[in-house]
């Protein structure tokens, strides 16, 4: 992501070089599993940060949580992504099911910048972004059982055994995903890096409070909602395979 969380998935030795020497920037009261790194603002996503930021964003007060009709004028279910990168699969998916309403978070300004003139340029009225950390929105902003679903495409994989604890993707946050979801709700992640791969398929069916929607141990296709991606081009253009994982609560 080019939440640089998510959808970074393709890392290349540069990059991975720029995350271990900002690792150390980490605030000590806990580990992030994303590096604010500042990219270039193109004049039309200042613009729209300018413009559509304040009618498309949500920031919520410090622990104020968040209300589905105040939001969306409406009660629908509710899709949460994390680190949504440049926000083009997130508007597909949101245009091709009005039904639903989507909330996104990303750190990244020039993703941010791009997604609010997609939403304006699609019309788009189920789509709403959040600015931060993941995390932190989960267990502050968000009631128990209000999200349908949540998406996780292409996080940073950390591929660095040290580095392992900064993936978003533990048992902690799984437990904060379970609370937060509906009954009969979805948790769909996506990773161009099977040793993540194994990883969230290690830490999911160890939870036990997931049923696999392709089979306890089994990886999904991709299924026919879910847009390709940039980053997934790139870890594909790389020699790197896909691997999708869909849980359902129960």
């Amino acid at each position: 992501m080019e939440e640089v969380t998510n959808e970074s998935g393709a890392l290349e030795s540069k990059e991975c070089q720029l995350l271990e020497q900002q690792s150390t920037e980490f605030p000590r009261k806990g580990i992030k599993s994303f590096v604010k790194r500042v990219g270039r603002v193109t004049n039309a996503q200042q613009e729209a940060l300018k413009r559509f930021y304040d009618k498309h964003s949500l920031a919520p007060d410090s622990s104020e949580q968040l209300d589905k009709e105040a939001i969306f004028g409406r009660i629908a279910p509710v899709v949460f992504e994390i680190g949504f990168g440049n926000g083009d699969s997130l508007a597909k998916m949101a245009a091709a099911d009005p039904d639903k309403d989507y909330i996104g978070i990303e750190v990244h300004r020039p993703g941010i910048g791009h997604l609010l003139n997609l939403i304006e340029q699609g019309n788009l009225s189920n789509v709403k972004i959040m600015e931060g950390d993941a995390v932190e929105v989960l267990q502050n902003h968000f009631p128990d059982s209000f999200l349908h679903g949540v998406q996780l495409f292409f996080p940073d994989p950390w591929p660095k055994k040290r580095h392992f604890k900064r993936r978003i993707v533990q048992p902690s946050w799984v437990n904060k995903i379970y609370t937060k979801l509906e009954k009969d709700g979805f948790l769909h992640m996506a990773t161009d890096w099977e040793n993540y791969a194994e990883h969230m398929l290690e830490v999911l069916e160890a939870d036990g409070r997931f049923v696999n929607q392709n089979g306890a141990g089994n990886f999904a296709p991709r299924p026919a909602h879910r847009p390709e991606t940039k980053f997934e081009r790139r870890g594909i253009n790389l020699g790197h395979g896909v691997w999708d994982l869909i849980y359902i609560k129960k």
